[in-house]
């Protein structure tokens, strides 16, 4: 049993869609922005967002193979 829903395919397919259009169509900004770190860290959030879980539990979840 999960606690969290995880999205269909083309949900996934949609975000990570604007994350690569919002990301080009934003560049020529970003490029003088002082604060671009930030917005491409919120695209890189979108992109990995599959499920309801929160984007830290889940990489937190998977990195934990890697220590034990």
């Amino acid at each position: 049993m999960t606690l969290y829903k995880d999205y269909p395919a083309h949900v996934v397919f949609a975000r990570r869609v604007f994350a690569v259009v919002a990301g080009i169509v934003a560049l020529p900004v970003m490029l003088f922005w002082k604060d671009r770190a930030r917005f491409y860290s919120y695209l890189h959030r979108v992109w990995a967002k599959t499920s309801e879980k929160p984007v830290w539990m889940d990489q937190a979840e998977k990195a934990t193979c890697d220590f034990y």
